[in-house]
C-alpha cells in the first residue's frame, strides 16, 4: 500500500489552497476530485477577491481585515487573475443607509486595508453621475467609489492547483473518494478510479468538499463531530450588454439586501441571492423567482440596460445554521476535527474565496504534528501562481 503525508479530498479553491500550502511545505500530497477542478461553488461564486464591506456592520472585523491582507497578496502573486476595479455604491432616499453611514463605513475598511493606496475612497461629485453606465439618478443623493478586486474563480482554483502539482502534489482525477478510517496515527483512504478501488496510507486528511462534506464526514470512521450548517443557494444571473465604469454595490429594492452588478466578459453579472437549499448539492439551480428578483433589481438601477437573458447558475454556501436571516450571518471557515487533542481528519466548512490561502494555513496548523516535518520549497505568500494558456 502506498503511503502519503496528506490527502486532499475536492479539487474546489479550499482543496486546491490546501494542496499548495502542503506541498510547498515539503509534504507528500494526494489531490482527489470527482468531477473536474472548480466543479463546484468555486466556478459559481460573485468572483470577488475583496474584504467584504459588508461585513463591517455584524463586526466580523478580523474576517475583513485578513480578507484585505489576502487581496494585496494576490494581487502580488497573481495579478494576471486579480485585478482592483472600482466599486460604486449609490445613495438613494429610499436606501436604509445614509451617506454619512457609508461614509464612516468606508473609513473603517481603509483603516483596516491599512490606509494603503489601494484601500482609498471619495464621494463622486454630481457632474460625474451621468457617466455612471446609466445608473439611475431619480432621488439618488450620493455616490461613493472605492477599490477591490475581482477574479475569474474558476481559472484562479485551476491556477493554485497547478501550482500544487508544480510542487509535488499528485492529482487524481476523475477519482471517486469512498471512505477512509483511522487507525492510531493514519488513515486508510478508497478511492476509485476507472471502477477500480484504490487505497493509500495518509498520516492525515482533508476534506475540501464544500457542500458535500457533511456526507464525506459520514463515510469516515470515526465520524467525528459535524458543526451545524446549512446550505444557502447563491443565484446570478447574466445578461447582455456591459458596465464599462466598474462594479456596482447597490441594494435590492425587494429587502434592501446588497446585490452587485459587475462586468463579467462582455456582459453584465448581477448577484447574488440566499435562499435555504436541502436537496441534493449537485442538484442545485436557480428559481425562476430568484432570477425575476435579480432582473428587477438591474431594472430599477439601471432602466435603460439591456435585458437581455443570457443564462443563470446557482452556487452553494455553507454557512452557520441560525434563525437569523442568511445575509447576517458569520463567513468566518470551520473548521472540524477528528480529534482535538490529536488532529489527523479535518472538514473545512464555509470560507470565502478571498481566504483560500489563509484558510490552508489555519489547516496546516491545525493538523501540527500529525504531518511529518519536511524541508519547505516555497512561500504560499510569495510564490507566483502559474500563467495557464
Amino acid at each position: 500500500m502506498s503511503e502519503v503525508d496528506l490527502v486532499v479530498v475536492g479539487a474546489g479553491i479550499h482543496g486546491a489552497g490546501v494542496a499548495q500550502a502542503a506541498a510547498a511545505a515539503g509534504a507528500s500530497v494526494l489531490l482527489l476530485e470527482e468531477r473536474d477542478i472548480a466543479w463546484g461553488t468555486s466556478s459559481r461564486s460573485s468572483k470577488l477577491i475583496h474584504g467584504g464591506l459588508r461585513y463591517l456592520e455584524s463586526a466580523q472585523w478580523g474576517l475583513v481585515r485578513e480578507s484585505l491582507a489576502e487581496r494585496e497578496i494576490l494581487l502580488r502573486v497573481a495579478p494576471h487573475l486579480v485585478r482592483l476595479v472600482d466599486f460604486h455604491v449609490p445613495i438613494y432616499r429610499h436606501t436604509s443607509r445614509r451617506p454619512w453611514q457609508l461614509r464612516a463605513g468606508l473609513s473603517l475598511y481603509s483603516m483596516l486595508g491599512g490606509f494603503g493606496k489601494d484601500s482609498r475612497f471619495e464621494s463622486l461629485p454630481r457632474d460625474q453621475w451621468s457617466g455612471l453606465d446609466g445608473l439611475s439618478s431619480v432621488d439618488l443623493q450620493a455616490v461613493f467609489r472605492y477599490r477591490d478586486g475581482q477574479t475569474d474563480d474558476a481559472a484562479l482554483t485551476r491556477a493554485v492547483v497547478r501550482s500544487a502539482v508544480e510542487l509535488g502534489c499528485e492529482l487524481r482525477l476523475p477519482a471517486r473518494w469512498l471512505s477512509a478510517q483511522r487507525d492510531g496515527e493514519s488513515y486508510t483512504v478508497h478511492w476509485s478510479e476507472a471502477d477500480k478501488v484504490q487505497e493509500c496510507q495518509a498520516a492525515a486528511i482533508v476534506l475540501a468538499g464544500g457542500a458535500w462534506n457533511s456526507a464525506m464526514q459520514a463515510r469516515c470512521s470515526p465520524v467525528g463531530p459535524q458543526p451545524a450548517v446549512e446550505l444557502i443557494c447563491g443565484t446570478h444571473i447574466e445578461v447582455e450588454g456591459s458596465v464599462a465604469r466598474g462594479i456596482y454595490y447597490v441594494e435590492a429594492p425587494q429587502d434592501r439586501r446588497a446585490v452587485f452588478v459587475m462586468p463579467w466578459r462582455g456582459h453584465t453579472l448581477v448577484g447574488t441571492t440566499e435562499r435555504p437549499w436541502s436537496g441534493p448539492p449537485e442538484a442545485v439551480e436557480p428559481s425562476a423567482e430568484e432570477v425575476g428578483y435579480l432582473g428587477e433589481c438591474l431594472e430599477r438601477y439601471f432602466p435603460d440596460h439591456p435585458a437581455t437573458f443570457i443564462a443563470a447558475w446557482a452556487g452553494l454556501r455553507v454557512l452557520p445554521r441560525a434563525e437569523t436571516s442568511a445575509f447576517s450571518r458569520s463567513r468566518e471557515v470551520q473548521l472540524a476535527v477528528d480529534d482535538p487533542a490529536d488532529a489527523r481528519r479535518i472538514a473545512i466548512y464555509g470560507g470565502k474565496l478571498t481566504g483560500y490561502r489563509a484558510t490552508a494555513i489555519k489547516v496546516l496548523e491545525r493538523l501540527g504534528s500529525a504531518l511529518p516535518a519536511r524541508a519547505r520549497k516555497a512561500d504560499t505568500a510569495s510564490l507566483k501562481l502559474p500563467v495557464l494558456a
